[in-house]
C-alpha cells in the first residue's frame, strides 16, 4: 500500500452542482475539477444532517443522527462514541486539525464551570490542533492586527463591508468588500497554515483534517474573488411558488420562513433575506461561487505542493462538504429543511493506487456516513461495528458497486430550540416533535414528520419538491412503502453498541456479520 498521508478536506456549505465539471455555469473549480479527473467523484453523495454540528457529527463518526443525537448546533456529542480521529490514532497517525469540527463536549467529561461548555464550536476527541478557525478566529485576527488593520470590537464585525454598509440591502449593485484583502483572507490565512506545517514534513508519514469555512456565510469576499462572477450571469433559483404560497404549503415552510423574515439572518447582512431584489439576489450568488473558487484556488496550492515533492502519490485526498446550502431556492437560504439542496453534497476521492478508475463517476447513493469507513478501509484499518456506513473502496479501487448496495439515502433534520422554544411556540410542539427523517431514493422522496405532517415527492416529474402526494389516494401504496421502508431502516440502524454481543457461561459471543442478508434494501427507489 503506496497510503502514507491523508489529506481529508470539508467546505462548508457546498453544494453538490457547485463544480464547474457537473456544469454550473457559475462555478470556477479548475483545482477541484482536476482533482475529480485523477479520482472517483459520487455524484449522488448526500450528507445525513444539518446543520454543521450534527452533520460533522455524522461524517466524523461514521453513525447516523438517530445514533449519535448530536441533533442541533450546541448539542452534546457522548463521549462514548469513536471517531475518525481516534481510529486513525490506533493506525499510528497523528490526526491534525486545521479549521473545526464544531464538536459540542459531552458534559460529563468536563468539570462545571469549563468554558468548553458554553460553545458549541469545540474539537472533536484525538485531533492534535494546526491551526484552530473557529466562530472567532483568535489566530486569523491576531494576523491581520499584526499586519496593521484595525480591527473591529465586535470580532464578528471583521465581516462587515469596508463602507460599512449593510451587505446587500438597498440598491447598489456592487459586491460588498471586507476590510482584508485576498492574501490575508480567512482561507488565504488557513491554507498558509497548512502549507507550513507540510514544509518540514516531506517525507513523513502525516494525517490532515482541512476544514475550510467557505463558501459558508457571511458571503462577502475581498477582490479578485468578489467580481469574478458577473451578477448578470447568475440564473435565479427555482421557486415554484410564491412566496405566500410556499410558506402556506406546510408547517414547516412557514416557520423557516419566519426565521428568514428577520434582519441579520447572515452574519453581515442587514437585510430580510425572503425581500431581496433579483439584482441583490444574483450578487449573494454571485458571491457564494467566489467564495468557492477562492477556496479552489487556495486547495490548488496545497495539491501543487503536493505534487512537486511527489507526496500526492502517497496521499489519500478526499474532498466533501458537510451540508448543502439553498442560496435562495424556496425563498431561502442556508441548510434547514428536508430539501435537497441542503443535503446533496459532492465528494471526490483521490486514492493513488486507485488507477483504474481514474475520472470516473459513481451514480450510486453514498452517504456521509461512508466516508469514516472509507478512509479506514483504505489505510488497513477495522471498520468499527457500530459504524452506519459503508467502505466505498470497491467503488473508488475496481470500479465496482458492491452486491447489496444501497437504493436509497437516509437524512435528518431537527428544528428544536430548547433554549428559546421560538420553533416549539410557532408550531405548537414540543422539542422531541420538532425532527423529521427523509427517505430519499433515486424516485421517490419521503419525509416522516414527528409532530408534522408528512411529505412526499415524485422527484422524476417534480425534481423541485413542490408538489406534496401524502395523503392522497392514488399515491397511498407508495406512500405506505416509503414509510415501511424508512421504519424499516432505523430499525437496522439503531445503536448496536452491544446488541449483538450475548454474554453466556462460555464467556462474550460476539456477531460481526453484515446488518440484513437481503441483497437490496426494499421501499423507494
Amino acid at each position: 500500500m503506496s497510503v502514507k498521508k491523508v489529506l481529508f478536506v470539508t467546505l462548508d456549505q457546498w453544494r453538490a452542482d457547485a463544480l464547474a465539471a457537473h456544469g454550473h455555469p457559475c462555478a470556477r473549480t479548475p483545482n477541484l475539477d482536476r482533482l475529480a479527473g485523477e479520482g472517483v467523484s459520487f455524484r449522488n453523495h448526500f450528507a445525513q444532517a444539518s446543520p454543521c454540528g450534527p452533520a460533522r457529527a455524522s461524517l466524523m463518526t461514521g453513525l447516523y443522527a438517530m445514533v449519535h443525537r448530536s441533533v442541533r448546533n450546541g448539542v452534546p456529542l457522548d463521549s462514548r462514541f469513536t471517531n475518525l480521529a481516534l481510529e486513525a490514532r490506533r493506525l499510528g497517525f497523528q490526526p491534525t486539525l486545521f479549521g473545526y469540527t464544531d464538536t459540542t463536549p459531552d458534559p460529563r467529561t468536563r468539570p462545571a464551570g469549563d468554558p468548553a461548555l458554553q460553545s458549541y464550536a469545540g474539537v472533536l476527541p484525538g485531533f492534535d490542533i494546526g491551526c484552530p478557525m473557529n466562530e472567532v478566529s483568535w489566530p486569523w485576527l491576531a494576523h491581520l492586527q499584526a499586519k496593521g488593520y484595525d480591527l473591529p470590537a465586535r470580532p464578528s464585525d471583521i465581516y462587515r463591508p469596508v463602507d460599512g454598509g449593510a451587505g446587500f440591502a438597498g440598491p447598489e449593485r456592487h459586491p460588498p468588500r471586507p476590510i482584508y484583502t485576498a492574501e490575508d483572507s480567512d482561507t488565504a490565512f488557513l491554507t498558509d497554515r497548512v502549507l507550513e506545517w507540510l514544509g518540514p514534513r516531506t517525507g513523513q508519514g502525516w494525517f490532515i483534517h482541512l476544514s475550510y469555512l467557505r463558501p459558508h456565510p457571511p458571503l462577502i469576499a475581498p477582490e479578485p474573488w468578489a467580481s469574478l462572477i458577473d451578477p448578470e450571469s447568475v440564473p435565479l433559483p427555482a421557486r415554484p411558488r410564491s412566496l405566500p404560497a410556499e410558506r402556506a404549503a406546510h408547517p414547516l415552510h412557514d416557520w423557516l420562513h419566519a426565521k428568514h423574515d428577520a434582519p441579520d439572518i447572515y452574519t453581515g447582512h442587514d437585510t430580510t433575506l425572503c425581500a431581496l431584489g433579483a439584482a441583490e439576489l444574483r450578487q449573494m450568488i454571485a458571491t457564494y461561487f467566489g467564495l468557492l473558487a477562492e477556496v479552489d484556488h487556495h486547495l490548488g496550492r496545497i495539491l501543487d505542493q503536493l505534487r512537486a515533492t511527489g507526496e500526492l502519490d502517497e496521499t489519500l485526498v478526499v474532498v466533501t462538504g458537510d451540508h448543502g446550502e439553498l442560496l435562495g431556492e424556496r425563498w431561502l437560504f442556508g441548510k434547514e429543511g428536508y430539501f435537497d439542496s441542503a443535503f446533496h453534497v459532492p465528494l471526490i476521492i483521490r486514492d493513488p493506487d486507485a488507477e483504474t478508475t481514474r475520472g470516473t463517476e459513481v451514480a450510486a447513493i453514498t452517504e456521509a456516513v461512508d466516508v469514516v469507513p472509507t478512509i479506514l478501509d483504505t489505510l488497513g484499518g477495522v471498520v468499527p461495528e457500530v459504524c452506519d456506513g459503508c467502505s466505498l473502496r470497491p467503488f473508488v479501487r475496481q470500479g465496482r458497486t458492491p452486491a447489496g448496495w444501497r437504493e436509497t439515502a437516509m437524512f435528518e433534520f431537527d428544528f428544536r430550540d430548547v433554549a428559546k422554544l421560538e420553533a416549539e411556540r410557532h408550531l405548537g410542539l414540543a422539542p422531541d416533535e420538532c425532527a423529521l427523517a427523509a427517505l430519499r431514493g433515486s424516485r421517490w422522496k419521503y419525509v416522516h414528520c414527528a409532530g408534522l405532517p408528512p411529505l412526499l415527492f415524485d422527484l422524476e416529474v417534480d425534481p423541485h419538491e413542490s408538489r406534496n402526494l401524502a395523503g392522497d389516494p392514488a399515491y397511498a401504496a407508495i406512500e405506505r412503502d416509503c414509510a415501511q421502508a424508512l421504519l424499516s431502516k432505523r430499525l437496522l440502524h439503531a445503536d448496536r453498541t452491544w446488541t449483538n454481543t450475548l454474554l453466556s457461561e462460555g464467556g462474550p459471543t460476539i456477531y460481526r456479520g453484515p446488518r440484513r442478508a437481503a441483497q437490496r434494501e426494499q421501499g423507494a427507489a
